[in-house]
């Protein structure tokens, strides 16, 4: 509770700096623009906390989330329905994490390796695919579109880009998807599991827990979250360059989760502190944007903010055993 109601502090200062720092920071429009960004780095970040949860971690959400992107423009580019191509890029997303659930469960290979592999092979395929920008006007533009193509195509776009009662659809889709994780974690036998495994796997196996089944799970949620993303960025953005789309997103879901109090060690974290480690990152860039800070400073602020979280964690770790001994 005392590290939950730290990242709350620091969130609502970081958001109080952020309204102090220019009169357009409280514009609507500026609001649900981080609105928006809070839903999608929330989708990545729920994820990536889940697999820290059970001891995992994986490197190659951002390329992942390129990959799928790029696989959803360049097959409805080839006439495949909207609706299918979402089917068939969220299904390809599971095979990816079920891959590296057997790697790492099966051949027990170590989930750094084997995601980082990942981050490569597939900032590649997404080259691949594509050799250069691709977007919803390849879409729109396709050999033998329809007026049925067409209207599928704007009900997604109305998905990623539209407002449900004054809100950003896709921040109430990450708190739809926040609330059957928290059922899951917090409210289920399953997620005790999930708990066990990351904090003693061992133990876990011991007590009869079926541990590789159970990571498996999170890595092809993990992967299933990081093809969503892909999805609705294209949707969103309109468009996707095969070297740059999901550059580094991973690195702002593994941030957003240790500072929303994900152990590295595994075994520890809520969903209520994952969201609420979701939106530092965010406030700091839109911080740096009205601050007119130059943007190459952004990625030292992320390095400083995943080492903060880092020995925040050892230190409670160490203030806890001093208090059991």
């Amino acid at each position: 509770m005392t590290r939950l109601l730290g990242v709350f502090l620091l969130v609502a200062v970081l958001f109080g700096v952020l309204m102090a720092s220019n009169p357009n920071a409280s514009d609507p429009e500026n609001l649900q623009d981080m609105a928006r960004r809070q839903g999608f780095y929330s989708i990545l970040t729920l994820g990536a906390g889940l697999l820290i949860i059970t001891g995992g971690i994986d490197l190659s959400i951002g390329s992942l989330v390129g990959l799928s992107a790029v696989a959803f423009a360049v097959l409805m580019g080839k006439g495949v329905p909207p609706t299918v191509a979402v089917i068939l890029v969220l299904c390809g997303s599971m095979v990816i994490g079920l891959v590296h659930g057997l790697l790492i469960t099966q051949l027990r290979l170590q989930p750094f390796l084997v995601t980082l592999c990942g981050l490569f092979v597939y900032r590649g395929l997404a080259k691949q695919l594509s050799a250069s920008d691709i977007g919803l006007g390849t879409a729109r533009n396709s050999p033998g579109v329809t007026p049925a193509f067409l209207a599928d195509l704007e009900r997604w776009v109305t998905l990623a880009q539209g407002k449900a009662f004054g809100v950003p659809i896709i921040l109430v889709l990450s708190l739809a998807l926040a609330g059957v994780l928290a059922a899951l974690l917090h409210g289920s036998v399953y997620g005790r599991y999930l708990y066990a495994i990351g904090g003693n796997e061992q133990a876990a196996r011991y007590a009869g827990i079926p541990t590789d089944r159970y990571k498996i799970f999170a890595y092809v949620t993990c992967s299933w979250l990081a093809g969503l993303a892909g999805v609705l960025e294209l949707l969103d953005v309109g468009a996707a360059s095969p070297p740059q789309a999901g550059t580094l997103y991973e690195l702002y879901a593994i941030t957003g989760a240790v500072l929303g109090g994900c152990s590295l060690r595994g075994g520890e974290g809520t969903v209520v502190g994952i969201l609420l480690g979701t939106a530092v990152l965010p406030l700091i860039k839109t911080l740096i944007i009205f601050l007119q800070v130059p943007d190459s400073i952004e990625y030292t602020i992320i390095g400083l903010a995943l080492l903060v979280g880092t020995v925040g964690d050892e230190l409670f770790k160490r203030r806890a055993a001093n208090r059991g001994g």
